[in-house]
């Protein structure tokens, strides 16, 4: 049996090009897993071993590896820092128990690491901190630090601070023991030494020691007492307030130093192993009923419990299909059987292997608190449980933004036809964020994704690993249709045809909905005029059409229909009956609700040096953004906007001329907002004269 208390499962998460795959790097290079170290931009980081990473230098991704340091297992998971990648980071935050956020020492607090913090909140993992990137120019640990409290509002504890900065970043002071520590070699990890820090950082030591010992006492009331009445805490007892602080999210230990030069990143794996939260420590996992309402059991880390397990990652290699599976309580043997809760089959577990990178350690068995990969999986996908056949239990599934962008591909050809449809089905298992869709009409297939570089990464994928050429369309917005006005209509639904005949009379209510609400649907019958058995019918009626709008055939969101009265025959009335009256009420009553198209309107963050402002906030305006703040930082400025998707296609290009290459920018959904009147008559023009020529085909 293994000591759970000395597992780690953790995350390493940050914005793009904070630092993240080289501190993974560094840390397996220490922990003795590697023994040359690869670079990102050379395209040889252990982690990055998709051909399309190493091109581009970004992580697509998430890698899991193991490793060992002092005694304890980390389970360590890569992941990408790339907006159109963030499904990658939920979805692993999701299954891990503590995390490390990587922020860059000049850049500060980024877009995508604001997305990231929030989703490590929702999912109330641990974190440390470690400030990267010390050793470049414009770096300010301090100015960081304030950037976490004011942006985040996160709590950050420094437990070291910098020795010089920029080129003269040496190392950093432990404040806990009040020793410095000084690398001589930044192409050795090991060439340090531990010594009395400098004379001049005396008083700052001490002044950021009582900051730290201040925030951390109140997680004990003895220890509090003790400081209370002039007693200095031990480090024992600092390190048990840190720790349960840390466990607790009340605040977030943060360390500073430079993964590329080699500097302070054994000061992160302590941390790791003292702070962070072992399997048993943090919440079990809630479980569900299989229409997803909670039944108040968890899931306990515990190997003798009944099995539950996670399935969180799908990746197709070469080998065939791994699938990722964190076990939450009980024990996984090769060669048993297991049930998977979605699809209600037994699967057998072929092999299990563990995973570093894209390497695989054969296994016997794993148990409660592992992160391993299962092999010869044949029906499970993202969010699935796999469980115990005998005391079968569902764990709190995943939820998956929708896609706002699509383009259409076709092979070109009939080879590549055929193997497409092979592809496709392993790439969407891959990824959930992904979805595809066939056109009825034309026969295209049409991919949708989280945003350009998401779509163009499939295509170059189809290209690459599957060897299929196909033919690009231009990207697609997914414009959404709702409703302005309220309107009260009625629908009567009559057949006879010999026999029994249909009937179902509906009176109901169109209204526009709360934004964001969807489709809801309420009754108000009363006296049984519409009996109760029927409003499911009614409901789904009106569901089914909801997916077609009357303006150009955009799905319909954020409406609510209230069924106000109505009619039924004791014999010809039937659900069928009133579903197609409800379908026949939508196509009656929507044109006449004041239907309106709405577009997807994309939270984008740009940044840029200062001499360039003027030129992007100008063009920001012509693409119809609005322009929310701007900050000023050492490097530039960070301009927040708001601006619709259909005029941010090709913006990346744009942004690089204006800024003479220095320019960054990301972008993520943000909310629908109506189309205005010049725009929503081109586009209902433009998807009308497609459809026909579709037809035409």
């Amino acid at each position: 049996m293994a000591d759970l208390s000395k597992y780690r499962n953790i995350g390493i998460f940050a914005h793009v090009d904070a630092g993240k795959t080289t501190t993974s790097e560094r840390i397996l290079k220490l922990t003795g897993k590697i023994h040359k170290t690869g670079e990102v931009h050379d395209g040889d980081a252990t982690t990055d071993f998709m051909e399309q990473e190493q091109e581009r230098g970004i992580t697509i991704q998430s890698a899991a590896t193991s490793c060992f340091w002092n005694d304890h297992r980390m389970n360590i998971i890569d992941t990408p820092g790339h907006v159109d990648f963030t499904i990658e980071v939920y979805r692993s935050l999701k299954v891990l128990d503590g995390g490390i956020g990587v922020f860059c020492g000049s850049g500060g607090v980024e877009p995508q690491s604001e997305t990231n913090w929030r989703y490590a909140n929702d999912s109330e993992v641990s974190r440390i901190i470690f400030v990267n990137k010390l050793d470049r120019i414009g770096a300010d640990f301090y100015r960081v630090i304030q950037q976490v409290e004011d942006v985040l509002g996160a709590i950050p504890i420094a437990m070291t601070l910098p020795i010089g900065i920029e080129d003269d970043f040496i190392g950093a002071v432990d404040l806990l023991t009040r020793k410095a520590w000084v690398w001589n070699d930044e192409n050795d990890p090991l060439s340090y030494e531990i010594q009395e820090p400098p004379t001049d950082m005396v008083d700052k030591i001490e002044e950021w020691r009582e900051k730290l010992i201040e925030a951390v006492v109140d997680q004990d009331d003895v220890i509090m007492e003790k400081y209370l009445e002039g007693d200095e805490p031990t480090i024992e007892e600092l390190k048990f307030c840190i720790r349960k602080g840390t466990i607790n999210l009340s605040f977030f230990p943060t360390y500073c130093g430079s993964a590329f030069k080699n500097k302070c990143i054994q000061l992160v794996l302590d941390a790791v192993v003292d702070y962070l939260p072992n399997p048993t420590e943090v919440k079990p996992q809630p479980e569900v009923d299989l229409e997803g309402n909670p039944t108040g059991d968890v899931a306990t880390v515990d190997a003798d419990k009944p099995l539950r397990a996670l399935a969180f990652k799908i990746m197709d290699d070469r080998f065939g299909a791994l699938t990722f599976l964190r076990i939450y309580s009980g024990k996984l043997e090769k060669g048993t059987g297991v049930l998977n809760t979605f699809t209600g089959k037994t699967e057998r577990i072929g092999r299990i292997v563990e995973m570093h990178a894209d390497e695989r350690i054969e296994l016997d068995s794993a148990q409660a608190g592992d992160i391993v990969a299962a092999i010869g999986l044949k029906n499970v996908q993202t969010g699935h449980t796999l469980c115990d056949p005998n005391k079968p239990a569902t764990l709190e599934p995943m939820v998956f933004p929708d896609p706002v962008i699509s383009i259409a591909v076709s092979p070109i050809d009939k080879a590549a036809s055929e193997k497409l449809g092979v592809a496709i089905g392993k790439m969407i298992k891959e990824d959930p964020s992904f979805r595809v869709e066939t056109d009825e009409d034309s026969g295209e297939t049409i991919l949708k994704g989280m945003g350009e570089l998401h779509l163009d990464i499939k295509v170059d994928i189809l290209k690459r690993t599957h060897g299929i050429e196909v033919e690009v369309g231009s990207p697609q917005v997914a414009y959404r249709e709702t409703v302005t006005k309220t309107l009260e209509d009625s629908y009567t639904h009559k057949k006879q045809s010999g026999g029994s005949g249909q009937y179902g009379k509906i009176d109901y209510l169109i209204e526009a909905g709360e934004a964001g609400s969807g489709f809801v649907f309420d009754s108000k019958v009363t006296g049984g005029n519409v009996p109760k058995e029927f409003w499911p019918a009614i409901e789904g009626g009106f569901k089914k059409s909801m997916v077609q709008g009357v303006l150009a055939g955009y799905p319909c969101l954020d409406f609510k229909v209230t069924l106000m009265d109505g009619a039924f025959h004791a014999v010809d009335s039937s659900a069928i009956a009133f579903e197609l009256a409800a379908k026949a009420a939508y196509r009656q009553s929507m044109p006449k609700a004041g239907p309106q198209l709405m577009e997807p309107i994309m939270k984008v963050d740009v940044f840029t040096p200062d001499d360039h402002v003027g030129d992007v906030i100008g063009d920001l305006n012509r693409r119809r953004g609005m322009i929310k703040s701007q900050e000023a930082g050492p490097t530039g400025v960070r301009i927040k906007a708001e601006a619709p998707l259909s005029e941010m296609f090709g913006y990346i290009g744009s942004l690089r001329t204006m800024t003479s290459g220095r320019g960054q920018f990301s972008m993520e959904f943000l909310h629908y907002n109506p189309c205005p009147k010049s725009v929503a008559e081109t586009v209902i023009t433009e998807t009308l004269a497609r459809e026909e020529e579709k037809k035409k085909k």
